[in-house]
């Protein structure tokens, strides 16, 4: 029971902080645009650089073919 009287000021604590932040969120304009966000992922804007074929790198022939 006593832990009741610690558990429920801390409660109401985080939903102070939890409305402010939300107040603080709608003040800012987040909430404005909700769909350019959502949009900007299927747009692609930035040109993409032009492929380069991989440089073939020389392949050392191992010679096991020695006779002693």
């Amino acid at each position: 029971m006593e832990s009741l009287y610690v558990l429920i000021p801390i409660a109401l604590l985080f939903v102070a902080i939890a409305i402010g932040v939300f107040f603080f969120a709608v003040k800012s304009d987040q909430f404005e645009d909700l769909e350019r966000q959502g949009m900007n992922i299927l747009l692609d804007d930035q040109p993409q650089p032009p492929s380069t074929p991989p440089k073939a790198t020389p392949t050392k022939e191992s010679n096991t073919d020695h006779d002693a």
